[in-house]
């Protein structure tokens, strides 16, 4: 246990999923939300282009300052969430020369859009003038505030769409990326773990039958396994993702039942050296039955290279699943790597230079699949103390 906690894939492990249960918590909206202008840039790229930011007023805060030093905004947008309508009161917006501007009254259920024909009247400007930049001539200081008589409930929301947002940007409908990306670690660790479980049961029972029985029960299944190894892979998870539906456990089901054919194979190898052992014998002359045998004795042999190989399988499960939504055979519901890279291909973001939709699912399927071949490797000396001697005896 102490070799284990000093890998560093243990570690990566650990922190992905925790970032897979508990991720999205650290976002103030769920993935699928649209939260900024589509194919927004990182915070951290660009800063000359200004960030995507929204300005709430409430009766306890009335008044907010901001600081602008950026172009005007590439949109501008307000809406009120009041339980009734406040005479008297009205949104006044404060430019840095000490001119006000009305911007609407307080009213329930208004939603005011800078693209509004009357808004742009009230303001003072012609059909086809820009109300974000008469709103924002120049840098320097604005304020907005709720002024009038009387009291009032609710909120004020007002919103600047920029050309930047959050860590990782916006993908072509505006969602965030870092969410997408977070949201994404859980379907991989759910295929990648779930496919290979499965897989690794379905070819552990037929490697055990077929090793422990031999004979013509041995024949069929190993030449159901060479049929099934003889099949091309990708044509036959398209076929069969059409057929059966996009959903993630029929994904899951389909990348299980063509990839254990390899552990029935190694494990069927195992038993073969085993089953004829004599405590094996000695068992079958007093009686024990197969089952017995087979579960108390002959699989916990096996679990050491079992592991491995379980830890082993799961990269390929990933890059399976990353490679059938690429192709657009997955759940578009489902948010995965592979769909990141499918939707980004398809809505150029290739030819726009959008690389930040490009990179971080492709780094972190990268990044997963090391993880997994780093604890199988360590698995594997574990199995065999002979690799950590470089096969010296």
């Amino acid at each position: 246990m102490s070799a284990l906690l000093k890998r560093w894939s243990f570690w990566s492990l650990l922190a992905l999923v925790f970032i897979a249960i508990f991720g999205n918590r650290f976002f103030a909206a769920p993935p699928e939300a649209e939260v900024a202008a589509s194919f927004s840039k990182p915070l951290w790229l660009d800063r000359s282009l200004p960030p995507t930011r929204e300005i709430t007023l409430t009766p306890e805060e009335p008044s907010v300052t901001l600081e602008w030093a950026y172009p005007p905004p590439a949109a501008f947008s307000l809406r009120t969430d009041l339980p009734e309508s406040a005479a008297g009161l009205s949104v006044v917006w404060r430019r840095p020369d000490g001119s006000e501007l009305t911007l609407a009254p307080l009213k329930k259920g208004l939603e005011v859009d800078g693209r509004d024909m009357a808004f742009k009247r009230a303001l003072g400007l012609t059909p086809f003038g820009d109300a974000a930049g008469a709103l924002f001539p120049g840098s320097g200081r604005y304020e907005v505030s709720v002024k009038g008589e009387g009291p009032w409930k609710g909120s004020v929301k007002i919103r600047l769409e920029g050309g930047r947002w959050g860590l990782l940007g916006t993908d072509q409908r505006g969602r965030d990326i870092a969410a997408l990306f977070v949201a994404g670690v859980r379907v991989s660790l759910l295929v990648g773990i779930f496919a290979t479980l499965i897989a690794t049961f379905l070819g552990t029972s037929v490697g055990l039958l077929a090793g422990y029985a031999g004979g013509w029960t041995d024949s069929l299944l190993m030449r159901l396994v060479d049929l099934l190894l003889s099949i091309p892979l990708l044509p036959v998870l398209m076929a069969l993702a059409a057929f059966w539906g996009k959903g993630l456990w029929q994904l899951i089901l389909i990348l299980s039942v063509f990839s254990w054919m390899g552990t029935a194979r190694t494990i069927r190898a195992l038993t073969l050296t085993l089953r004829d052992v004599p405590y094996i014998e000695g068992l079958r002359g007093l009686g024990a039955p197969s089952g017995y045998i087979l579960r108390r004795h002959l699989l916990p042999e096996t679990l050491p290279v079992l592991l491995a190989t379980m830890t082993l399988g799961v990269p390929g499960a990933i890059l399976s699943e990353a490679g059938l939504s690429f192709l657009g055979l997955s759940d578009p519901r489902v948010i995965s790597w592979g769909r990141m890279l499918h939707e980004a291909q398809s809505f150029g973001a290739f030819t726009s230079g959008a690389w930040w939709m490009l990179l971080p699912p492709g780094l972190g399927i990268a990044f997963l699949c090391l993880i997994f071949l780093d604890l199988g490797k360590f698995l594997e000396e574990r199995a065999d103390p002979r690799l950590l001697s470089g096969g010296k005896p």
